[in-house]
């Protein structure tokens, strides 16, 4: 079996594909303003309508035309309905299968959340924990996401979501600070870039270094609750554009993994028959961070 997954965030689209469980090269692109024309060209990709057009006439798909052969397409996504409805026309334009949204549940694919309400519990946190869970193998797991905002989930060795924390991502605290203070603004304009560190010599730096070093803090006081709650030192995974930033500044031992969320979307769909209900994005359980 082959399967279409992708991972749609608040500014870029990640995908790949998974063939016969064996998962190939992520791709990424910036996907602001994206039509569901460029969906289907840049992520579908061509052939899909021959392929469709053969399976109707019992017709071998032409060589030149060839599709790519995928039996499901999986997604989380946080962007919003418009993104969503964009990718189901999308899908429908190239002739391929009806993407399949997964959504925040209680328990789904071995992990169960303790929040309050699950919808409110971002799907793409969800899937994360889904497939850190299973990396794990039965060790409590800390997943840390570096995007625009930043999050951390704790998991335990049972599959229980304990909850987690949300946070400005590093690019966003500096935007915050250049939009937001006019002093530092106008002297983090020009002049030279200085050395780095947690104590800079200008002011450019010090806006950059110290969102670097406050969300590496955080990863570390929370590694600490990790450990209090569930009794011990969690292994701790990190994910998402910003992760290689912050990596060398964090204590604790971690390992980035870019594609988490696509492996969890892998797990999610192993242990989920695919089911038309799973057409639609549900507009009463939005995904929210």
């Amino acid at each position: 079996m082959t399967l279409l997954l992708m991972d749609i965030g608040n500014t870029r689209v990640k995908w790949a594909r998974l063939v016969d469980g064996k998962m190939g090269k992520q791709q990424a692109a910036a996907n602001a303003g994206w039509t569901a024309a460029d969906y289907a060209r840049r992520v579908f990709g061509r052939g899909w309508s021959s392929r469709a057009a053969a399976a109707r006439t019992h017709q071998p798909v032409g060589v030149a035309y060839a599709a790519p052969n995928v039996d499901r397409i999986i997604i989380s996504s946080v962007a919003g309905d418009n993104v969503n409805r964009a990718l189901i026309a999308a899908a429908r334009k190239a002739g391929a299968p009806t993407p399949e949204f997964v959504i925040t549940e209680r328990t789904a694919a071995g992990v169960t959340t303790d929040y309050i309400d699950p919808w409110r519990l971002g799907v793409d946190r969800f899937v994360a924990a889904i497939g850190a869970f299973h990396l794990a193998s039965g060790h409590p797991v800390c997943v840390v996401n570096v995007g625009t905002a930043m999050t951390i989930d704790l998991v335990d060795g049972v599959g229980r979501h304990r909850g987690g924390a949300i946070i400005p991502g590093p690019a966003l605290m500096v935007s915050s600070l250049l939009t937001n203070t006019n002093g530092i603004q106008v002297r983090a304009k020009g002049g030279p870039d200085g050395a780095t560190g947690m104590f800079a010599k200008t002011t450019r730096n010090a806006i950059g270094e110290g969102a670097r070093y406050a969300a590496a803090g955080a990863v570390d006081r929370a590694i600490e609750e990790s450990r209090l709650l569930v009794g011990n030192r969690p292994l701790v995974l990190l994910t998402g554009g910003g992760s290689a930033d912050i990596k060398p500044l964090i204590r604790s031992t971690c390992v980035r993994l870019p594609d988490l969320v696509l492996h969890g979307l892998a797990v999610w769909a192993h242990k989920t028959p695919a089911r038309s209900s799973r057409a639609q994005p549900s507009r009463k359980r939005r995904s929210l961070v």
